[in-house]
Parts: structure tokens; C-alpha cells; sequence
């Protein structure tokens, strides 16, 4: 089963480490990773840019809203997310916990939904919505 792993960065902790000890700590993640990948648990994953970079778009009274930002203060940042496969929620909260990245800040571990029934009955609406015969 594939596990979506949010990972967050503690600002304030982060900001007291020397370069080299940030350093130390991008590299104990990433020999992890490749831990991950060799046991076949990777599915993917990417780091995240810093909160200035970013943008929220909703809906506002009907009208597409742009912001800048994250949309919320916090101490944490989320950096980035992995995506595991894993037996169970045990196995991956078990895979997590010995991530050097929990020494930079929280992760946090949702179960990835499995959308193939819901997006084929999506795709038998449209299709009789249009006349058509579903594939």
C-alpha cells in the first residue's frame, strides 16, 4: 500500500545548526532514501522550495483568489513529502521513524487513496452525459 509521508522542517531548531551540520543532515537523509529505494519501499518524493516561493489559489464568492505565501504562521514548514510503499500503517510509521529527517523536524503519514473506482464511475458519467458508451 503506498503511504504519503509529509515531511516538516522545526524553523527555529533548523536556523541553530551550523551549514556543515545541516549539511551532515541532508546527507544522512538522502543515504536513507537510498536505503528505501534499494529495499524497493520508494515510490517518489521531492523537497519543496521555501514558503516565500509559494502561492495559495481559492475560490472567493464565486472568484479565483492568488495569495502569496503559505497560509498559515507556523514554527514548522512542510518540506517536503515521500511516498512509500509499505504492508501496513505499522510498517510505514515504522520505515519513518528511523528517517534521519525526524531530527529536523515532524512527519506526518496518510494512507494514498485508491481513486481507480471512483475516477471509472466518473468516467461512465461523462461518457453517458455525452451519449457515449463507456470504455
Amino acid at each position: 500500500m503506498k503511504y504519503i509521508c509529509f515531511g516538516y522542517l522545526d524553523v527555529q531548531q533548523w536556523s541553530t545548526l551550523s551549514q556543515s551540520e545541516q549539511n551532515a543532515r541532508f546527507d544522512a537523509c538522502f543515504t536513507y532514501d537510498e536505503g528505501l529505494k534499494k529495499d524497493g519501499h520508494w515510490v517518489g518524493g521531492e523537497g519543496l522550495q521555501g514558503p516565500d516561493t509559494a502561492v495559495m489559489v481559492r475560490l472567493e464568492q464565486g472568484k479565483v483568489s492568488v495569495t502569496d505565501g503559505p497560509y498559515a504562521e507556523t514554527k514548522e514548514l512542510l518540506g517536503g513529502l515521500l511516498i512509500l510503499e509499505a504492508r501496513d500503517l505499522n510498517h510505514a510509521i515504522h520505515l519513518i521513524s528511523n528517517h534521519p529527517g525526524l531530527k529536523m523536524g515532524p512527519w506526518e503519514i496518510r494512507p494514498a487513496a485508491d481513486l481507480d473506482q471512483m475516477i471509472r464511475e466518473s468516467e461512465a458519467r461523462r461518457a453517458k452525459a455525452k451519449g457515449k458508451p463507456a470504455s
